[in-house]
């Protein structure tokens, strides 16, 4: 018997691992965010479906979850970096209910070989029911 798996409108498996590491079907987290459904409701969410946006590759997301003041005009992404894994270690405001909100996490990946972990402390503001990535800050890294 043949095996036939449900896919999305891009063509992605329905029961796929959604890269946020939350471990629900990306169709039932990150996936309605990425794919323009629906906007992330929390500064977390948002963290966690531009993560994945940085995973599969989705350069216009990013740049449209981007503060504008922040953003930049162009954004290239390493097609050779290998996302490995994202760890939420704390979140402040945020919410629903919030119209600012900071979430501090741990991206690990491998470029050339070479493993890489970027701790960062980002902040996100909320305009009209839309969350956008602001800025961030890198705990323990020394200022230059």
């Amino acid at each position: 018997m043949c095996a036939v798996s449900k896919r999305n409108k891009n063509g992605r498996g329905m029961d796929e691992t959604c890269p946020c590491g939350s471990g629900a079907a990306r169709d039932s987290c990150c996936g309605p965010y990425l794919d323009g459904d629906a906007v992330a409701p929390t500064a977390e969410t948002l963290m966690r479906s531009r993560y994945s946006a940085f995973v599969e590759g989705h350069r216009e997301y990013l740049l449209r979850t981007w503060a504008e003041e922040t953003r930049p005009e162009v954004l290239d992404l390493d097609s050779g970096q290998r996302w490995l894994g994202l760890s939420i270690r704390a979140t402040s405001a945020g919410g629903m209910a919030d119209d600012v909100g900071e979430v501090e996490f741990v991206a690990r990946s491998r470029v050339e070989g070479r493993g890489q972990r970027l701790h960062e402390r980002s902040r996100f503001r909320r305009v009209n029911g839309q969350w956008f990535y602001v800025d961030g800050t890198f705990p323990g890294k020394r200022p230059a």
